[in-house]
C-alpha cells in the first residue's frame, strides 16, 4: 500500500528500545486541560525489554512484558511502569539468558550444561512462555495481564505489581485463551482457546467465568465451557486472537492460517524451533464463519464461508432484524501477517520499511452480513435485505452461504477527512477542499485501520456508529482515526514524527451521545523535543486534542489496555 506520509528519519526505531522499569511514578507535565471527570488509569501491555544481555529477541510479539500506567487525579497526571514478574522474565534475569522460547525466539539450552544434559533438555516437552505482553482485563476484582498461551498473570493495578501466575487449564478445558475476552457489563467475561475435541480432533472451546458473587469465592473457580466450535482440520486449529459476542449470538471466524500442532509437538522437542516455525497457510479453504447461540449454547448449522483473509481484531459485533452484522479488521490474503513483524524488518530503514509491507497482505476494514433465517426456496439469491449495506450473502446449491462484504475502510480509496477547527492539515496528504465544510477536505485515505475501540460499554454488541482505530503505514503506526461506520466519514489526528498507540475511548459519565468523552493514547515522539514520550488526550467528537502530559522517558510499543474508572 501507497503512502503519502514519509519517515525518513526513522523515529518510529524508538519504539522497540529497551527501558528500564520506574522505582516509583513520576509526575507528567501536563498542557491543555484535563478534564475533571477524568479520574482513573490508563493501564497498558506491551514489550520493554528486546534482548537479554546479548542474546537478542526477534519478534515483534517476543520483548518481556512492560505494564505501563498513567494515574489521573485532580487533573494531575503521573507516569508509572514496572516489568511483569513472569517465569519467563524472572529466569531471564536469573540466568542472564532468554530461557523460554517465545513467539519468533529460540530458547537454546543453557551453554553451561554439559552435552548429555543439553540433549536430554530437548526431550523434556513442550514449556510454554507465560510473557503477559499483549492486554489486561479484570475478572472480579482482580486484574490479569495476558499472553495468548494457557497462563495468564494477576497484577496489583494500583502498584503494578506481580501477584502469581495463573494456569486457566487447571480450570476449563483449553491449551490457550485469546488475549481479548469479552467483558460484559455485570463482569461476565467470554474467551475463546482451541482444545482437543472428540475423537482427540482439534476444537475451539467458548469459555465463562461469572462476575463476582456474594460468597466472594474467585470467580475463575467457576468458569465453564458454554459451546465447542468444531475445527475445519482435525489437526490443524486456526491462529484465534479475537471473536464476536452480542446479546444472544457468539461469532467465531476461522481464518486460513492455521498451527500445525504436529510440527509444534516434535520439532519443539527434537530441534530448535519457535511458535512462528508452526505456523502456516491453507490456501484454499478461505474463511469459515461459525455462529451459536450464547444462551442455550447450540450451535447454529448454517456454513458460511468467504474469501481468505487474515483477522487479528473484531471491531463490532450485533443483531439486526434476523441478520448478525460483524465488522472486521482483515489482511487480504492466506499468508500470515506476523511474517513481517519480525524486529528487523520494523527496525529497517524507512525505504526497506515500505518494501517489506508492500508485500504483506494489505488491509481493509469490512462489514459482514450473516443471515440467520435460511430457506432453501432462496438458493441463489441473496439474503441479505438490510437497506443500508451492500454487504450480500448468497445461498448456494451446497447450501453453503457466500458472503461478500461492504468494505468501510480501505487504502487506496477517496473519503472525507474533516480538521479540527484549530488543527492543522498535514500538507503532504494530497486533498481537494470539501465543497461545504469549511473544516474538511476530500482526501486520499492510503492507510491501515487496526486496534480498533468503540463505546465498548454502551455499544459493545449493539448498533453503533463509531469506531476509533490506530492508522498503520507500512505497519507504523503514525496517526489515530475515528471512522463512522455508516457514512464512512473520516477524522484524522496526526503530527510529524509521532508514533501514537491504540485509542482507549472513555465516555463521559454523564454523556448524551455515543461519542461524548476523549481519547487516550500513549505518543512516542523522539524528534519533537527533550520530551521523547506523552499521553495524548483527544476529543472524541471532532480528534481536537484537548490536553497532553509529556513524561522524559521513552515509552516503547504497547499493545492493548484499557481504562479503569477511580
Amino acid at each position: 500500500m501507497y503512502s503519502q506520509v514519509e519517515h525518513p528519519a526513522g523515529g518510529y526505531k524508538k519504539l522497540f528500545e529497551t527501558v528500564e522499569e520506574l522505582s516509583s511514578p513520576v509526575t507528567a507535565h501536563v498542557t491543555g486541560r484535563i478534564p475533571t471527570w477524568l479520574r482513573g488509569s490508563l493501564l497498558r501491555c506491551g514489550p520493554g525489554l528486546f534482548e537479554v544481555g546479548a542474546e537478542p529477541f526477534y519478534h515483534l510479539f517476543d520483548g518481556q512484558a512492560l505494564l505501563h500506567k498513567f494515574d489521573f487525579k485532580e487533573g494531575h497526571v503521573t507516569y508509572h511502569r514496572r516489568f511483569v514478574r513472569t517465569d519467563a522474565y524472572v529466569r531471564a534475569m536469573t540466568e542472564k539468558r532468554i530461557v523460554i522460547t517465545e513467539f519468533g525466539t529460540y530458547a537454546y539450552p543453557d551453554p553451561c550444561k554439559n552435552i548429555f544434559s543439553r540433549f536430554f533438555s530437548y526431550f523434556k516437552g513442550v514449556e510454554v512462555t507465560d510473557n503477559a505482553l499483549v492486554n489486561v482485563y479484570p475478572v472480579g476484582e482482580d486484574y490479569y495481564a495476558c499472553t495468548e498461551t494457557n497462563f495468564i498473570t494477576k497484577i496489583n493495578p494500583d502498584t503494578l505489581e506481580t501477584i502469581k501466575q495463573v494456569d486457566l487449564c487447571k480450570y476449563v478445558s483449553i491449551n490457550g485463551a485469546t488475549a481479548h475476552p469479552h467483558v460484559e457489563n455485570d463482569g461476565t467475561v467470554y474467551n475463546i482457546g482451541n482444545c482437543f475435541g472428540k475423537n482427540f480432533a482439534l476444537a475451539y472451546n467458548i469459555i465463562r467465568i461469572p462476575p463476582l458473587q456474594a460468597d466472594k469465592e474467585d470467580p475463575m473457580n467457576k468458569s465453564e465451557v458454554v459451546v465447542q466450535f468444531p475445527c475445519s482440520d482435525r489437526f490443524k486449529p486456526s491462529y484465534v486472537h479475537s471473536f464476536g459476542l452480542t446479546s444472544n449470538y457468539i461469532v467465531f471466524v476461522e481464518t486460513p492460517v492455521k498451527i500445525n500442532l504436529l510440527k509444534f509437538l516434535s520439532s519443539w522437542s527434537l530441534w530448535g524451533a519457535n511458535y512462528m516455525d508452526c505456523f502456516e497457510s491453507n490456501e484454499t479453504m478461505g474463511v469459515w464463519l461459525h455462529v451459536a447461540e450464547k444462551k442455550k449454547g447450540r450451535l447454529l448449522n448454517i456454513k458460511y464461508r468467504t474469501s481468505a483473509f487474515n483477522l487479528f481484531h473484531h471491531i463490532n459485533t450485533y443483531e439486526d432484524n434476523g441478520f448478525l452484522i460483524v465488522d472486521l479488521c482483515t489482511w487480504k490474503g492466506f499468508e500470515f501477517v506476523y511474517n513481517y513483524l519480525y524486529l528487523a524488518n520494523l527496525r529497517a530503514n524507512w525505504d526497506e520499511v515500505k518494501r517489506q509491507a508492500e508485500k504483506a497482505p494489505q488491509p481493509e476494514a469490512r462489514r459482514y452480513v450473516l443471515p440467520l433465517n435460511i430457506d432453501k426456496a432462496d438458493t441463489g439469491k441473496n439474503l441479505v435485505t438490510l437497506p443500508y449495506t451492500t454487504a450480500t450473502a448468497t445461498l448456494r446449491s451446497d447450501e453453503t452461504i457466500w458472503l461478500e462484504p461492504e468494505v468501510i475502510f480501505s487504502g487506496p480509496r477517496h473519503g472525507t477527512m474533516t480538521t479540527p477547527k484549530h488543527s492543522q492539515r498535514d500538507a503532504s496528504t494530497p486533498c481537494t477542499p470539501h465543497p461545504t465544510n469549511p473544516y474538511a477536505y476530500i482526501i486520499f485515505f492510503i492507510v491501515a485501520f487496526e486496534f480498533p475501540q468503540i463505546n465498548y460499554k454502551k455499544y459493545g454488541g449493539k448498533p453503533y456508529t463509531y469506531t476509533y482505530g490506530l492508522g498503520l503505514n507500512h505497519f507504523v503506526p503514525d496517526r489515530l482515526c475515528k471512522l463512522n461506520v455508516k457514512t464512512k466519514e473520516t477524522w484524522v489526528w496526526q503530527e510529524p514524527d509521532s508514533y501514537p498507540s491504540e485509542p482507549i475511548f472513555v465516555s463521559h459519565p454523564d454523556a448524551l451521545e455515543e461519542d461524548d468523552g476523549v481519547v487516550l493514547s500513549i505518543v512516542v515522539s523522539p524528534g519533537a523535543g527533550p520530551k521523547p514520550a506523552y499521553l495524548l488526550i483527544l476529543n472524541a467528537k471532532d480528534m481536537s486534542e484537548v490536553a497532553r502530559a509529556e513524561v522524559e522517558v521513552n515509552i516503547p510499543v504497547t499493545f492493548h489496555g484499557l481504562f479503569k474508572r477511580a
